[in-house]
């Protein structure tokens, strides 16, 4: 049986060049990328279901996990398979929103989404990323440009607290993160993975917050297993 379409939803200020090295390696499946477009949660989610297919397996970084988590708890039966990477499904903290209420007032007063992403390189990468996942990094802002970047800071600021929904998840579910993730560490996945029954956690050593530009090869390989393509996987950086 062909395993169903897979969507990839990017983090803030990414873009489908997230995903670089993993699509490659997920050649017997169709990838749909989602892109966060809308300034509202329920405005975006309603977005991604009047645009993917009927059903499918659903993953999602940063951002994107938390719009994953709110599409599956909105329409729970699109959802074949949730994976959810470099995440977070509590509600924003005040210093959150102090933190993208100024990155908004940079973009007013003239910076791009670039300059936003380069001064972030420090809290999105491990200390030991090469000097071309810096630089695609950067490039993802430089393609995503400003205003989908205002847009997303706004969608940042309308996000709830997703927790009490993730226990009703039924699907086989992946939980993935750098332990080196400065921005979502691993307690928040050990909290979701707990929270999701029957889940699978991983983290990742050497990493940081975008997983799939630092550690393709390995992303890809946890997707092929969580798809159900690879029945033997080496578990080596796996922790439950």
């Amino acid at each position: 049986m062909a395993p169903p379409p897979l969507v990839l939803l990017p983090g803030m200020n990414c873009t489908e060049q997230l995903w670089q090295e993993v699509v490659p390696a997920l050649p017997e499946v169709q990838v749909v990328h989602g892109e966060l477009v809308e300034p509202d949660l329920d405005a975006c989610v309603e977005d991604l279901l009047t645009r993917l297919p009927p059903r499918f397996a659903l993953a999602g970084l940063s951002l994107g996990g938390i719009v994953a988590m709110a599409l599956t708890r909105r329409a729970p039966e699109r959802v074949e398979r949730l994976a959810l990477l470099d995440t977070n499904a509590k509600a924003p903290t005040d210093s959150q929103r102090q933190g993208w209420s100024s990155l908004l007032h940079r973009l007013e007063a003239g910076a791009s989404a670039a300059d936003v992403q380069r001064d972030l390189l420090p809290v999105l990468l491990h200390e030991g990323a090469s000097r071309s996942v810096r630089e695609a990094t950067v490039r993802m802002g430089d393609t995503l440009g400003e205003q989908l970047l205002a847009a997303q800071l706004r969608l940042q600021a309308t996000r709830v607290d997703e927790r009490p929904g993730l226990g009703r998840v039924t699907v086989p579910t992946l939980v993935l993160a750098g332990r080196e993730d400065a921005l979502c560490p691993p307690s928040s996945h050990r909290e979701i993975a707990r929270l999701v029954p029957g889940s699978r956690l991983v983290l990742l050593e050497r990493t940081g917050h975008l997983s799939p530009l630092e550690r393709g090869a390995r992303v890809a390989g946890e997707l092929r297993a969580w798809l159900g393509l690879d029945v033997d996987h080496d578990r080596v950086d796996t922790q439950g």
